[in-house]
């Protein structure tokens, strides 16, 4: 099931993409007089019952003639797939060959940083470039979406606690990053967390930790990778970040960056992101999720 969000008169909806388009949720359900969630949280927390609602609903849709809440994809705004997320949680250096290429020891165990819900964007947004950095970053990430309530999980059951998986982009200001030893500010500004464009639920993606990983800019690959680089796996992620803290229905986690990018070539080679440049993250079975950078107003 791929699920995302989009606004509509002010209001966020939750959207069920399908082979014949996008169904707009509420819309349908309360033409056909059925029982469906409204918002991704309402599907997440609501588990397997909400997701056998929006099963029947898009059967009883596709028995009908006239199908007046499909929508056409090219003309929604996309909203980010989640809304109110307790926690974003990114781990750092999880990617053996972009560790390499930014010469840092292999970690021996997640590195862990946070983001804020004013990061998060949605796929079609712009981002601004803050009046504070002109340097920029790209990282194409996998973000697991968490669906039950996860405290001192071990690996071999992290995997039933994800409700879907999306593509991420951990944008990164290097120089607010180099400031501190933390990296929080240079992580959470305004946008810097888009994520989407859908949520591809978990039974889909049989095996998250070997998907084929990029991110171009403005058409040019610059990242071309694969999750099995991963350091920690994301059955380890899930298990070590729930030994530490209760992880939450709708709490989101990036999962790392593979190699090529801008801050891991010479000096004299990178070229951080610009206004106008489009960024877009790809990762196989989860759809491409693109972001436009733009000046700050």
């Amino acid at each position: 099931m791929r699920l995302l969000q989009f606004k509509q008169d002010d209001e966020v909806r939750l959207g069920l993409k399908t082979e014949a388009g996008i169904i707009d949720v509420k819309a349908a359900a309360v033409s056909l007089g059925l029982s469906a969630p409204a918002y991704m949280e309402s599907v997440i927390e609501g588990g397997a019952a909400a997701k056998a609602q929006l099963a029947a609903l898009h059967t009883a849709i596709l028995s009908e003639a006239n199908r007046p809440y499909f929508l056409d994809e090219e003309s929604i705004q996309f909203a980010p797939v989640v809304n109110r997320p307790q926690k974003i949680i990114c781990v750092g250096l999880n990617y053996r060959k972009h560790a390499e290429e930014t010469k840092s020891e292999i970690p021996a165990s997640p590195i862990l940083f946070n983001k804020f819900a004013n990061a998060l964007s949605a796929h079609g947004d712009s981002v601004e470039i803050p009046l504070t950095s002109n340097e920029v970053d790209y990282e194409a990430e996998l973000a697991i979406i968490i669906g039950k309530t996860a405290k001192n999980i071990e690996e071999d059951d992290a995997l039933d606690y994800v409700f879907g998986y999306s593509c991420a982009n951990d944008l990164s200001a290097r120089n607010l990053q180099r400031r501190t030893s933390q990296w929080m500010l240079g992580k959470s500004c305004d946008g810097f967390a888009p994520v989407g464009p859908y949520i591809v639920t978990s039974d889909e993606v049989v095996d998250p930790d070997n998907l084929h990983i990029s991110c171009s800019v403005n058409g040019v690959v610059k990242q071309s990778s694969s999750t099995a680089d991963m350091i920690f796996s994301c059955r380890t992620i899930i298990s070590y970040i729930s030994k530490h803290m209760t992880l939450l229905p709708g709490d989101l986690i990036l999962t790392g960056t593979p190699e090529g990018v801008v801050i891991g070539y010479p000096r004299d080679l990178r070229v951080f992101l610009q206004p106008g440049d489009v960024v877009t993250v790809a990762i196989e079975q989860l759809g491409e999720l693109t972001t436009q950078m733009t000046n700050c107003n």
